[in-house]
């Protein structure tokens, strides 16, 4: 098997438990202070993960220059908005197709791609695309009016956190490629930049708008804890999957995760889907399965 195949398994486990955590939290925190644990806890394990890899590689960091800066600072600024989508898109439908909606990332990412990273994308790929963006919008419930549209807001905050995401993991991909280092190491600094600077930001933004949320977020440190501990093992497998391998071949396979997320929205949330979000989000794995299938 494959070494990105692995670390994409790697990264879509974590990613389901991690974003179980996320919804759990979220009953008690802002979605501010949702978004900001996730990278704060998971800091000082991206920097020890930095200094293990390069250790083991016997490699230094690389230099860095004004374009990997650029790019993993809208990398940043990116994932903390699609983070931020993501907690709403949660809290407005139930797990499943909460999670569903931010999945049009690797539909997302594959027109990116092809139209402004030089990644290719087949007729059957666009054809993909399109049922997958359907299967959103039907798991979410949308009356497929013009009203509807502009007033649903599961649909909206499901294809913002779609849209983050896939640019955060192309920017990403681009910044781990820059650096003239072995992949694991590049992937690893990059990790660890990106979160740094995400702790930065989202620590000011909540102690500007609600310095409250700190004392929650300390009272409920286990499960923070728990949040940055899968959050930074989830992003260790996708930055280096996307450093080995397209970012629209990876986030096809990530698409997996539609099985943990109907197991953990059933056992754990004792969450009911009705048959129409059932079938929408049928519609997003049929989209994948084309991706697989025919790239």
């Amino acid at each position: 098997m494959e070494t990105w195949i692995l670390f994409t398994i790697l990264a879509v486990v974590m990613q389901s438990v991690r974003t179980a955590g996320q919804k759990k939290i979220a009953q008690s925190l802002s979605a501010e202070a949702t978004t900001l644990v996730r990278f704060l806890y998971g800091l000082p394990f991206a920097w020890l993960y930095v200094m293990t890899v390069g250790y083991f590689s016997q490699t230094d960091i690389p230099p860095l220059n004004s374009k990997y800066a650029l790019l993993v600072s809208g990398a940043a600024v990116a994932q903390i908005f699609a983070t931020l989508f993501l907690v709403k898109a949660l809290t407005i439908k139930n797990f499943a197709v909460g999670s569903a909606l931010a999945k049009t990332e690797a539909l997302i990412a594959a027109l990116l791609g092809a139209w402004f990273f030089s990644e290719q994308l087949t007729l059957i790929m666009y054809i993909s695309v399109f049922v997958g963006v359907i299967g959103a919008l039907v798991a979410s419930n949308w009356k497929f009016s013009a009203r509807d549209l502009l007033e649903n807001k599961s649909i909206h905050y499901g294809l913002a956190a779609g849209l983050g995401f896939a640019l955060t993991s192309l920017w990403v991909r681009d910044a781990s490629l820059s650096l003239n280092a072995p992949i694991l190491v590049s992937a690893a600094i990059t990790l660890a930049i990106v979160i740094s600077l995400q702790s930065v930001i989202c620590c000011s933004w909540t102690a500007i708008s609600d310095p409250k949320q700190f004392r929650l977020i300390a009272s409920k440190s286990p499960a923070c804890f728990f949040i940055g501990i899968t959050s930074i093992v989830g992003s260790i497998g996708w930055f280096s999957a996307m450093s080995l391998q397209s970012v629209a071949v990876v986030k096809t396979l990530g698409q997996i995760e539609f099985i943990l997320i109907f197991v953990i929205s059933h056992f754990y949330f004792s969450e009911r889907v009705s048959a129409k979000e059932t079938f929408g989000i049928g519609l997003v794995a049929v989209s994948v399965l084309l991706l697989l299938i025919f790239n």
